[in-house]
């Protein structure tokens, strides 16, 4: 065996490696999935806490006013819960749009923060530490402001959250508002339905471990004020106060009953550079949380934590490895002499990962067909090409920030009317 060949193996195992560990995920999923579709998932509480639901919101003219609308349908008590908008340094016509609503609806709690440049403007997690220390609720319910959640969503979240003292926030379920929009829509509801949702709920059914997505979530008001509210440097503020969570001993659950549908990237470019955000915040938490990995005081957390090095180091190596690999080898530069077994274990997996995807849209109303499978292969060959794409180049742009002591900036993801 040549150095080729050992690449080669290397990068077989990790990829299977993961891809085990997904579809143990996804079969763990499947069950809780099955399971909470067989109860109630409504518990009446006697009194219900008082909630603040904000929304921070950066130029969002296109899609606010459909957002609070759902936000004021909510079948929770009226007089139990607050609307804080955080319209935060917004060029366009936000707060226009914001103050009409209010003067439609002068009977409800409805509270717009309208910062600049000097107080805010400063990302998401800047904008929800001004409405904290705006709000009265002793629950949070945070939603991005491209997002429609459902009547009953706030509701089932909260009551799962006051029945179980073991719980520092509760999750629902995020579903794609916009998905035939485009090809890449489609792909992102898939994801979105196979590698977010189904598992977190493998996640929450095999370790009792879920991470906040950002959106449709509820949180008690003393674990903000414990953790010291959001952090700013944080990228992906909702992976980062997940973490801090759990060293707190508190779990995070899901509960799919709680659905809120949001507008996904429609282009590849506002795709590409909302991805690349992500993925430097997760890797920012991974680098502060690493070291948890070694510690037996962790707990839980510490799956988490190697979870993300799995998927950020080791499954991001393995196929630039071996998408390199197979470009050299046909363009004649490389040769492989486990060419037969590689081919056959690469056939595996593309099987294998169909299976798993098809799994999980089993479990969705009119997901589970034929154009739905074949998008998934032409996704295997195209979409997941570009996560490595999106993970080095995040990785390029924290090697640079940190060589020039430059601050990381916030990108905002474009919205468009639906």
């Amino acid at each position: 065996m040549n150095l080729v060949d050992y690449l080669t193996l290397f990068a077989m195992v990790s990829i299977w490696t993961l891809m085990g560990i997904n579809v143990l995920l996804s079969v763990g999923g499947f069950i809780y999935y099955y399971k909470m579709g067989k109860e109630d998932p409504n518990i009446p509480l006697k009194e219900y806490p008082f909630v603040s639901v904000m929304v921070p919101a950066h130029n969002e003219s296109a899609v606010i006013r459909r957002t609070v609308q759902a936000l004021l349908n909510f079948d929770y008590p009226k007089d139990r819960y607050e609307i804080i908008v955080i319209n935060d340094n917004s060029t366009d016509n936000s707060a226009e749009v914001l103050a009409d609503i209010q003067a439609d609806h002068p009977d409800r709690m409805m509270m717009v923060i309208n910062t600049d440049s000097q107080v805010g403007g400063k990302g998401k997690s800047g904008a929800l530490n001004i409405g904290f220390s705006a709000a009265r609720g002793s629950v949070f319910a945070i939603y991005d402001a491209d997002n429609t959640p459902e009547p009953q969503a706030l509701r089932i979240l909260v009551e799962h959250l006051m029945v179980d003292d073991s719980l520092g926030a509760v999750i629902g379920k995020f579903r794609t508002r916009n998905r035939n929009a485009s090809l890449l829509t489609r792909f992102v509801n898939i994801e979105t339905l196979a590698h977010q949702c189904m598992n977190q709920a493998g996640r929450w059914f095999f370790f009792k471990l879920c991470t906040i997505p950002g959106t449709n979530f509820v949180i008690h008001r003393h674990i903000i004020e414990a953790i010291g509210g959001w952090d700013p440097k944080a990228l992906s503020e909702d992976t980062e106060i997940s973490f801090r969570i759990y060293r707190l001993g508190y779990k995070i659950r899901q509960i799919p009953a709680a659905v809120t549908w949001e507008q996904e990237p429609f282009r590849l470019d506002i795709w590409f550079k909302q991805r690349t955000r992500w993925a430097m915040g997760n890797l920012y938490v991974l680098g502060s949380n690493f070291k948890y990995i070694f510690d037996p005081k962790g707990g839980r957390m510490r799956l988490d934590v190697l979870y993300y090095a799995l998927v950020y180091l080791l499954m991001a190596t393995a196929l630039v490895c071996s998408d390199s690999i197979f470009v050299l080898g046909v363009l004649g530069y490389v040769h492989v002499s486990l060419g037969g077994l590689s081919t056959m274990v690469w056939v595996m997996a593309c099987i294998l990962f169909e299976f798993n995807v098809m799994l999980t849209l089993s479990m969705e109303k009119n997901e589970f067909n034929l154009e739905s499978a074949f998008i998934v292969i032409l996704m295997l060959f195209s979409y997941s090409k570009l996560w490595v794409i999106v993970v080095m180049r995040a990785i390029y742009m924290i090697v640079k920030k940190l060589a020039t002591n430059s601050e990381f900036t916030w990108y905002k993801t474009e919205r468009s009317a639906d």
